[in-house]
């Protein structure tokens, strides 16, 4: 294990947890409960690209029929791509960094998040079905029933740490406050200097901000590529867009068990984890998604290549994506709150410049923005390889 933050975690747990499992426990049902948060939080993003392409399509109809009593809207389809937002992931990783065993970290950050992919699965095509055969207005009504009803729920079981717990057992609750031993500093007051000159922290921005502008471009226009170039309808459309995250979902829950497996059964360090499913899951996505802008009018081929591409970046979830909470878990919260701060603006001017570069809607324009999102997610691989830590870093226990 690298580091004597690594050293002094292993021993521990390599006896503590043959004791309590993990099935059916309190840590389980917080992932499986966070997974269909996150299903609720990326379903109604997604839900509201499908259906704003029937939103704008029903007022240009209304429009031209002279139906409408009203000044035409002011926005354009840029606009649309400032209205997705969220803060959930710096939420969740503030209580994980509560909750989840150093050696268990993977799969379950990795299975609660993968919600979020598991949402965008289900949403588009369902969205689109909606659509087409009910109204647009119904995607709403659908999903936001379905978020209430998960909050309800949220409320009853959940409990911000496990000395809080009502139902958790008090062998799992001594296993989790002694895994985590040492992790954690003893000072409430965040180290903002010494934070924001870490290394560490700034090699998690990079790939951050380098994936992201890869999953909003395609989370964002993906539809619009499908309909425009692939001339698929509204139903095709959302079935097939949906293809690459249904796999990136199964990506994601089978790589976080696998990088927990490598750390606790073969010795890899938790540096060594995180550096090779970022490559992974950043340089991989590059490649097939070059390969896609070459494919021309085979739909088969791109819809595969795109698929591979998204699927491949389900690594990146036991790589850089919660390595804040392996560098300092007391402020992993407000790590992926920075992070995810730059790692937003990707999601507002990646689609943009990609809606501005296909103008004339050729493939050749979407080459380009293919090659755009590919180097730049080189460029953040390489930069978490040479200065990613999987270590707990000083500042974060010594301040």
């Amino acid at each position: 294990m690298e580091g004597s933050g690594d050293e002094a975690i292993q021993p521990l747990l390599a006896g503590e947890r043959r004791k309590v499992s993990a099935c059916c426990s309190a840590r389980c049902n917080l992932a499986i409960l966070a997974f269909w948060g996150f299903f609720v939080v990326y379903a109604l993003r997604v839900n509201l690209s499908v259906a704003m392409v029937e939103m704008l399509d029903n007022n240009a109809t209304s429009l031209k029929n002279g139906s409408v009593e009203a000044c035409p809207p002011h926005s354009n389809s840029t606009q649309q791509n400032y209205v997705k937002k969220g803060v959930t992931f710096p939420a969740m990783h503030a209580m994980w960094a509560k909750w989840a065993p150093p050696l268990e970290r993977s799969t379950l950050l990795s299975l609660s998040y993968a919600g979020a992919q598991f949402g965008t699965v289900v949403s588009l095509p369902l969205s689109g079905m909606i659509c087409y055969y009910l109204d647009w207005s119904y995607v709403f009504y659908i999903f936001g029933a379905f978020g209430v009803a998960w909050c309800l729920i949220w409320f009853v079981m959940i409990s911000d740490t496990p000395e809080t717990h009502k139902t958790i057992s008090r062998a799992e609750r001594v296993y989790i406050m002694n895994s985590l031993r040492g992790q954690h500093s003893l000072n409430n007051n965040v180290p903002w200097r010494s934070l924001w000159q870490s290394l560490p922290l700034w090699a998690i921005i990079v790939p951050h901000f380098c994936y992201n502008w890869t999953f909003y471009t395609l989370l964002t226009l993906l539809p619009t590529y499908m309909e425009e170039i692939l001339q698929f309808d509204i139903k095709e459309n959302g079935i097939l867009s949906a293809l690459p995250y249904f796999f990136c979902w199964m990506v994601m829950i089978t790589t976080g068990f696998i990088a927990d497996c490598l750390i606790k059964n073969h010795n890899f360090t938790t540096s060594a984890v995180r550096k090779m499913f970022t490559i992974i899951g950043m340089v991989g996505p590059a490649i097939f998604l070059v390969a896609a802008g070459y494919v021309g009018c085979n739909y088969t081929m791109a819809v595969l290549f795109l698929t591979i591409s998204s699927a491949l970046g389900g690594f990146s979830t036991s790589g850089f994506n919660i390595n804040h909470l392996d560098i300092a878990p007391s402020y992993a919260g407000i790590l992926l709150g920075i992070t995810n701060t730059f790692a937003t603006i990707p999601g507002m001017v990646g689609p943009v410049i990609a809606k501005t570069l296909t103008y004339s809607h050729t493939i050749a324009q979407w080459r380009t923005v293919f090659y755009i999102a590919a180097a730049i997610d080189i460029f953040g691989a390489v930069f978490f390889t040479i200065f990613g830590k999987g270590e707990i870093q000083s500042w974060a226990i010594n301040n």
